[in-house]
This record gives structure tokens, sequence and C-alpha cells, in this order.
């Protein structure tokens, strides 16, 4: 097999492999946790079941149908980069990076188009159960993001003459599609973006 080939069946080998992880943990959540029920792992992580209609980390900044649609368009694009840079003779840990960047995408799609189809929506303290295709609580596209990984890493009061309030870092909750997005992103950029975006 040439070196094409290997970064290839590379790709599509870690791609598959992190959207199986990611929808696993997602469905497991969804099914064996009630929405906002929280579960203590360690003092600095928890598993906080949250569902949003936005961007990675619970961001909320345009409508739905547009945010779905720009995540459908968005794969073709990523797609086109990676062939471009396998052409061009990446390097592994480009393959790996851009792998990491699809994975998540189709991830956090996977949610958007289908789990309003499949999933019911029941109040807490109950948890979501499959319903006949079709039959759950959305349309298609309209599916929400499960996310669960949890790090308050350090929380302090401030003084009331600072305006007082409660501080968490790190707030965020999200889920391992948002985390492979941001790990490939981020290493892309500082190591690899002269060889993609040439």
């Amino acid at each position: 097999m040439t070196k094409r080939g290997r970064q290839v069946f590379a790709l599509s080998l870690i791609t598959v492999c992190l959207v199986a992880a990611d929808q696993a943990i997602k469905i497991m959540v969804k099914t064996s946790m009630y929405l906002y029920q929280r579960i203590h792992v360690t003092d600095w992580f928890y598993l906080l079941f949250t569902e949003n209609n936005g961007m990675a980390f619970g961001l909320e900044v345009v409508n739905k149908y547009v945010l779905t649609a720009f995540r459908l368009i968005l794969i073709p694009v990523i797609i086109y980069y990676i062939r471009r840079a396998i052409r061009q003779g990446a390097t592994w840990g480009t393959v790996v990076c851009m792998a990491l960047v699809l994975a998540g995408a189709i991830g956090n799609i996977l949610d958007c188009v289908f789990y309003g189809l499949i999933f019911n929506n029941p109040s807490p303290p109950f948890v979501a159960d499959f319903v006949p295709f079709g039959h759950g609580y959305s349309s298609l596209l309209l599916g929400r993001v499960v996310d669960m990984f949890y790090f308050p890493l350090v929380e302090w009061d401030w003084p009331s003459w600072l305006g007082g309030g409660h501080f968490v870092f790190f707030s965020p909750v999200f889920n391992l599609a948002d985390a492979s997005i941001s790990c490939g992103i981020i290493a892309i950029l500082l190591f690899y973006r002269n060889r993609i975006f040439r």
C-alpha cells in the first residue's frame, strides 16, 4: 500500500472510531441520565448531562437551521482540504489532526440531524428512550447536541466590593466531538497550518 493509501486508511479508521465512541457516549448518557443530572467523578471532573441547540461548548449565536446547514456544508469542505493535503504529501500529523476535525464535525451533525427524530424528551427525573423513527421530540435537522463533560477546575467567590458572585473555571460542558474538533484545530494552527492553507 502506498503512503497515500495508508494515510487515507488511517484517516478513515480514526474518523470512524471517534464518531462511534462519541455516539456511544452520547447515547449512553441520554438513555441512562436525566437532563441536568450530575455525577461526581472527582472534585474537578463531573458528568453533567446537558443539551444545546448551538455550537461547540453550548454557544448559541445563529438560527438552528442555519447552524445545521453550515455544519452539513462544512463536511465536504473539510474532506476537500484533507484530499488536497494528502495529494500534496501531507505529514502523518496533518492527517491525524484533520481526522479529529472531521470526526468531531460528523459526531455533532448526527445529533442535530437525527436525535430529534429518534428520542423522546421526558422531564427530569425520567431518562430518554428511543422512539419509532420520526416520532421524537423534534423534526429533521432540529435535534439537540448532547454534552456531558464538565471540568470545574477552579472555583471561587468574588468579594462583595468586586460585585460578588461565584466564578468557575472551566465552566463549559462539552462532548467528545467538541474536544476532537478543538484539539484538531489547535494543533493545525500551531503546527500544520502552512501545509493545509497554502
